[in-house]
């Protein structure tokens, strides 16, 4: 017995603690800075240079009263400084106040029949349905075509002796012809009618994408208690779908208020400014009418504008959603 022990090595005393393991070597402070600014610097300088320099430049330039090809010596020319006087005149301008008027209908439409309209769509593409595939698809082409392409399509589609009126008449309806884009009464509507056809496919592809996070289960167990069809989707799958609407609406939100791509291509803001926006003003007034100045002022304002809107928008409507994503560390 004796020299099973002895061979087994010393013994280890019953009070003496075990050896302390040898700790991982961690990289230390400077190589973590260095892989921070590795992966991190590239895209904080783009953010840099083309978000917060061109929002920095743009308020500097609101305050001057600019020419059209200016140069840095403009700036210290004190008789240019205008202080908030490129302010003033936008916001009391009937052109610019029409702008913004048209902005917000726009994004209100957009919120009370885009959303509804895509919503049930995507409810009814979300059942098995023969050929369910290729409507998916002809519905989201519009959004994957490129602005300039929709708008001038639709540019010469609307013109009083295009498709739109040809088709009308054709079928009988030639009462209804219109001049869909050169009616100030009708053009903004007209205009609504083309962003819902561009970019309503975005939406159903959101919603069909929230659909699918839906517990199946729950529509199983509300159809086996006598549910209906329209009870379920009421009750349980639209509540449920709530956080993909609330992220549509704030994108909807910040996309009408910045609308700019579709507007300038099919109509440019006209007739009579009936479809001005804040960015075709802005544009109109800044690039091609020779005032960068009174154009940053603008720009400014529409800045602000979106950011009041979107910091509202989170503060009470996504503060729910976000309220979990967020981790507070534990005293």
């Amino acid at each position: 017995m004796t020299s099973v022990i002895e061979s087994a090595g010393p013994a280890v005393s019953a009070g003496s603690a075990p050896a302390p393991k040898p700790r991982r070597s961690r990289p230390g402070t400077g190589r973590k800075w260095a892989e921070i600014v590795l992966f991190v610097g590239p895209a904080l300088v783009l953010f840099l240079g083309f978000v917060i320099l061109p929002v920095v430049l743009a308020g500097v330039y609101s305050f001057y009263n600019l020419p059209q090809a200016f140069q840095w010596d403009d700036l210290a020319d004190p008789e240019r400084f205008v202080g908030f006087e490129n302010y003033i005149r936008a916001l009391t301008d009937p052109a610019f106040q029409k702008s913004v008027g048209n902005n917000f209908l726009i994004l209100v439409l957009s919120l009370l029949i885009q959303g509804p309209l895509a919503i049930g769509i995507a409810l009814l593409l979300n059942r098995k349905l023969r050929g369910r595939g290729a409507l998916r698809l002809l519905i989201f082409v519009p959004y994957v075509l490129a602005e300039v392409i929709a708008g001038l399509s639709w540019k010469l589609l609307l013109q009083p002796q295009g498709g739109v009126n040809a088709m009308l008449e054709a079928v009988g309806l030639g009462a209804w012809q219109q001049n869909w884009l050169a009616d100030p009464n009708i053009a903004l509507w007209t205009m609504f009618a083309i962003l819902t056809w561009k970019y309503i496919g975005f939406a159903i592809l959101l919603m069909l994408a929230g659909l699918q996070g839906v517990p199946e289960e729950l529509a199983e167990a509300a159809s086996i208690d006598g549910a209906s069809w329209w009870q379920i989707q009421r009750h349980i799958t639209i509540p449920l779908l709530g956080p993909t609407i609330r992220i549509w609406v704030f994108l909807s939100m910040i996309g009408a208020l910045q609308l700019f791509d579709m507007v300038w291509v099919t109509t440019r803001g006209g007739p009579l400014n009936a479809t001005s926006t804040m960015a075709t003003y802005m544009v109109e007034k800044g690039q091609f009418g020779g005032q960068p100045g009174f154009g940053s002022a603008v720009a400014v304002i529409l800045f602000f504008i979106s950011l009041v809107v979107a910091l509202v928008y989170q503060r009470f409507a996504l503060r729910r959603d976000l309220a979990g994503a967020i981790t507070r560390g534990v005293r």
